[in-house]
């Protein structure tokens, strides 16, 4: 338990408890948190326990991992508990964002909240980025069109589902389809889901209940990883491209209107 001294100390500073206050709060004395927080001594099982449930983060993420890079916001809700978000920065204290690669997508599902497996994500920096925690998720398929397959999209945290905006682009990841990219609807009130449209509509929407829904990230910018060809970029290929999709420009230009 090499990390649980500094990890009290820490997580109490994010309180801003002083030793007796904290002391108070999960009825202990002021000495055995001095103790703990210098190393004298190691909390045992029942006041890990206590620990862990006053701050709602699992037993294995406390002794496991240094804390001390983490804020309040580094932590997200899964279920009943806390999962720590890995804080990763470079040598000028910047923010460092993960890469889910193509290989991994499969994997996100299972290990979206292990702190092992987000650590060992590909990182990098781009400090154009808004304020939040955002990662950049890979794109497969045609039903995002413009977005090419292969491209990735850098999204932004949603720490409540139901802050969800009408018409906005979101990676969206569930119990039962992993990771998908839509435009979402709000549907909470009135079903209690999300509806997710394709861009491409040849692609028919389709609700997902709030259960099922684990993670939600919302656009932020897209990098595609493939040069657009001339004839791609051609007025009459965009046009062409926009009837395929049954999209009408009326209804780009109304949405556009909605969300000023």
């Amino acid at each position: 338990m090499k990390y649980i001294q500094t990890n009290i100390k820490h997580l109490r500073a994010l309180k801003q408890f002083s030793q007796e206050r904290f002391a108070d709060e999960l009825n202990w004395t002021r000495s055995m948190v001095g103790s703990y927080e210098e190393g004298r001594s190691e909390p045992p099982i029942d006041r890990l326990i206590e620990f862990s449930n006053y701050f709602n983060i699992p037993i294995d993420i406390l002794v496991k991992n240094d804390l001390r890079a983490a804020r309040d916001t580094s932590f997200i809700e899964v279920g009943n508990k806390r999962v720590l978000f890995p804080i990763t920065v470079n040598e000028a204290n910047e923010d460092l964002i993960e890469i889910i690669p193509i290989k991994a997508t499969a994997g996100y599902l299972q290990g979206y909240a292990d702190p092992e497996y987000i650590e060992q994500l590909q990182k990098i920096k781009l400090p154009f980025l808004p304020t939040g925690t955002h990662r950049a998720f890979p794109i497969s398929g045609d039903s995002m069109l413009p977005v090419k397959d292969g491209s990735f999209v850098v999204a932004k945290f949603v720490d409540d589902i139901k802050d969800v905006k009408n018409g906005r682009t979101y990676i969206v990841l569930t119990k039962e389809d992993g990771l998908v990219y839509k435009r979402v609807y709000n549907k909470i009130e009135e079903r209690g889901c999300l509806e997710l449209h394709s861009d491409n509509k040849t692609y028919t929407p389709y609700d997902v209940h709030m259960e099922q829904v684990i993670e939600l990230w919302e656009f932020t910018c897209c990098i595609n990883t493939q040069e657009y060809s001339e004839n791609e970029l051609k007025l009459s290929s965009i046009v062409n491209m926009f009837q395929q999709l049954n999209v009408e420009l009326k209804s780009i230009k109304n949405l556009d209107k909605a969300l000023e």
